[in-house]
């Protein structure tokens, strides 16, 4: 792992809400969205709120909504439909409601990812950016992408980029 170029000066926990798009996967299959938890928990952070819903814009633009309304809540991770499949409309869900993007999110997970799995990272459409004041991420469901996504870059950032927002 490569070092901060600013350490955070303080480690604090910061509740998040974990989010998998998914038209098939029930809690007991969705091992990425465990991962996920787990991963930020080990981490120090807290999960407020989870919840599997279906690839759908409109359940996913509600529900991220809802969350932004919650005081509690401070960074939102969204897994699953993130490709191009014709059910795959988490990006197209988010990208108008984000009101910044850090566009550096995705162009790093896909370079990490093509160390990966090479040429085919370029049908990912993660993306990372800012809703009503909350962080908000979206990366792919499959755990492979999930794992390198919280160790490599949600996980060194959040704390930073949460700062930096003023939470």
């Amino acid at each position: 792992m490569r070092q901060q170029p600013h350490p955070d000066s303080t480690q604090r926990t910061v509740n998040c809400a974990v989010i998998t798009i998914s038209d098939t996967r029930s809690l007991e299959t969705d091992r990425s969205g465990q991962i996920i938890q787990q991963l930020l928990v080990e981490a120090g952070h807290s999960i407020l709120a989870y919840r599997i819903l279906q690839d759908e814009p409109t359940l996913i633009r509600d529900y991220l909504q809802e969350l932004a309304q919650r005081a509690d809540i401070e960074a939102i991770v969204f897994n699953g439909g993130t490709g191009i499949a014709p059910r795959d409309t988490t990006y197209d869900a988010l990208e108008d409601l984000l009101e910044k993007t850090l566009p550096g999110f995705g162009e790093i997970f896909r370079a990490l990812s093509y160390q990966e799995i090479g040429s085919r990272a370029i049908a990912s459409r993660a993306v990372a950016g800012i809703y009503q004041g909350k962080l908000v991420f979206s990366i792919p469901g499959s755990t492979g992408a999930v794992k390198l996504a919280l160790s490599q870059i949600i996980i060194p950032e959040i704390i930073h980029l949460i700062t930096q927002l003023g939470n």
